[in-house]
């Protein structure tokens, strides 16, 4: 398992491979939580929120999850965690931009997660009825 300080750089790094523009209006900031929450529609120990991009009381944030992602990947490399973490801050930053652009159309990462969670969901009714 990765230290939260090493995760801390990775993640510090991968920010400055960004450009500027995507931090336009993420007034919360990119930060790091050591919290593993499961979605509140989870039907088991089975998924967790590896980041999550919010916006609340005027506020737009990207949270990361180490406790998440140590559950996912308690084996992981520094290396294996940059690549992993690419792609999360990637999914959060494009809902930030999505968000700031007012796309919510059925190409929107909004709508394929909400496809992702409703595959998750009949997935386990399907288990549940066998």
């Amino acid at each position: 398992m990765i230290s939260v300080e090493t995760y801390r750089e990775i993640v510090s790094e991968l920010l400055d491979e960004l450009p500027e523009e995507f931090f336009r209006e993420l007034t919360g900031g990119v930060i790091v939580s050591e919290a593993a929450p499961a979605p509140d529609y989870a039907r088991g120990d089975d998924i967790r929120i590896l980041g999550q991009y919010r916006f609340y009381a005027g506020v737009r944030q990207i949270i990361l999850y180490k406790g998440s992602f140590d559950r996912a990947y308690p084996q992981a490399t520094a290396e294996e965690a940059r690549q992993i973490l690419r792609g999360v801050l990637h999914h959060e930053f494009r809902h930030h931009l999505e968000f700031l652009g007012g796309i919510h159309n059925r190409s929107s990462l909004e709508a394929q997660d909400e496809r992702e969670k409703q595959a998750y969901l009949l997935r386990h009714a399907e288990k549940a009825d066998r």
